[in-house]
């Protein structure tokens, strides 16, 4: 318990110490101009309460990730813990709020088109078709799978049915004005995700359950003898850091009305994804303390399964409901904003203004017949490297904001150790994995992901005393 509530603590004094450093660190200017309002369009520019734009915010962000992911990574034990904190402040957090910064400062600009502007046409090229296949295997994997939970739960319909129903939904929501449908539910389904998190904190202090403490003795690898560096810092991802959220991001870098909000929205939805995410590895460590841990469980079963079975046993009826919230609603109201933030990225690189909706449609059709065609091949492999790709890709996020500060003259540090740490990751992760080399834990295996880094970070130094000058 003493771990968890420590790093609890710290999650939530870190929005109000580091966070606010972040923003000197960056010279906020709460009277600079703001996309929402010098490019309004009443579609995509539009100006909405800070509330409103964090709720939407932590549910772009969130989907299954603060959930799924820390069950999953509750398996290592309570080092969890410290990389969810760790991670979600000095990383996550930053990586969110800089970049959300830069794309307020950008005109609200598609990630893809800043790292292209900061580092390089090549990059860029790079990210626009990895980002829209990306989102596009976003979409639909978060078509498919609350399809199936769904056509599970009621047999009266058929999974087909609730394809083209979710399908359906995603089209009208990545078509419509952001105000008109996602500004209206998505605070309600952001409303019901905080309120599951909280309770299960209640039931984690007031209830009779054991949460592990942090020891030496168990810092252990999980139930597929998988290492602990670096497979738990790509197993937890959306609790700690994502690139995924820099996708998502120019949704509401198109809506703040100052620059004074992006801590709260950015750098504040992170760190309630955090919390989200610390909370459910406590819960799922707690609950399954009596049946031999997270990974015994785990073995046999999946996270939605046990995200229906805590919830139930805990909350009672109101848990089963914010069960199928979580499980259902949190993956489509990121599905939703993946197509949209494919349209987004598609517009901007061919500059396709958004106002009329004959120009939405043009890029709707295509990426939505895409999308459909996509719901009938077997993710089974592909998902698997998403993980991987989604870390790879807040990695060139990183890079991006130390160029950004490099260039601005302000302090780079805040970036370039969370850079060149998830380029070891990354690296790593490739000759460890046998989802590539399988190397294995093999010495060689990490010196190979110490090379990569090595030569990637003195490429990346020397592009910044070139900048410099």
């Amino acid at each position: 318990m003493l771990t968890f509530l420590i790093c609890l603590v710290l999650l939530i004094v870190a929005y109000f110490t580091y966070g606010r450093y972040l923003e000197k660190a960056c010279n906020i200017d709460s009277n600079a101009a703001v996309p929402s309002k010098t490019l309004y369009d009443g579609v995509d520019y539009v100006p909405m309460p800070r509330w409103r734009t964090f709720l939407i915010q932590l549910l772009n962000i969130a989907g299954t990730g603060p959930i799924f992911g820390a069950i999953l990574g509750a398996c290592y034990g309570p080092v969890a813990f410290i990389w969810i904190t760790i991670g979600g402040i000095f990383m996550g957090a930053m990586h969110d709020y800089l970049s959300g910064v830069i794309l307020v400062r950008n005109n609200g600009l598609s990630i893809t088109e800043i790292v292209a502007r900061y580092l390089g046409k090549g990059a860029g090229v790079f990210m626009r078709v990895f980002s829209v296949i990306l989102l596009l295997l976003v979409g639909v994997v978060f078509v498919v799978s609350p399809a199936d939970i769904l056509s599970a739960k009621f047999a009266a319909v058929s999974k087909e049915w609730w394809l083209g129903i979710i399908i359906a939904y995603y089209f009208i929501a990545t078509l419509l004005p952001v105000d008109k449908l996602i500004g209206k539910i998505y605070p309600l389904f952001g409303i019901a995700l905080v309120a599951m998190a909280v309770g299960l904190l209640g039931v984690l202090i007031f209830g009779d359950y054991t949460i592990p403490a942090m020891t030496l003795e168990n810092l252990h690898v999980n139930k597929a003898n998988l290492p602990l560096m670096p497979t738990l810092f790509i197993t937890i991802a959306c609790g700690a850091i994502s690139g995924f959220h820099a996708t998502q991001s120019p949704l509401m870098a198109r809506c703040v009305n100052n620059e004074r909000e992006c801590r709260f929205v950015f750098y504040g939805s992170m760190i309630s994804e955090s919390v989200i995410a610390l909370i459910w590895a406590a819960i799922a460590m707690a609950f399954f303390y009596e049946d031999g841990g997270v990974s015994a469980v785990m073995a046999t079963h999946t996270p939605a399964w046990a995200v229906n079975e805590i919830s139930n046993t805990t909350l009672g009826l109101v848990g089963g409901i914010l069960a199928i919230l979580g499980v259902v609603a949190a993956p489509i109201t990121s599905g939703d904003t993946a197509f949209r933030s494919a349209r987004l990225i598609i517009a901007d690189v061919f500059h396709i203004e958004q106002r009329t909706k004959w120009k939405r449609l043009v890029i709707c059709i295509p990426l939505f017949a895409a999308g459909i065609a996509l719901t009938f091949v077997n993710f089974d492999v592909v998902w698997r490297y998403f993980a991987w790709t989604n870390q790879a890709l807040a990695t060139v996020v990183l890079w991006c904001i130390v160029v950004y500060l490099n260039l601005n003259k302000r302090n780079i540090w805040v970036a370039l150790i969370p850079a060149v740490f998830m380029t070891y990751i990354c690296s790593s992760f490739v000759f460890v994995s046998n989802q590539f080399v399988g190397l294995g834990t093999a010495p060689l295996a990490y010196l190979l992901g110490g090379v990569v880094t090595i030569l990637l970070t003195a490429l990346m130094c020397y592009k910044l005393h070139k900048d410099r000058k």
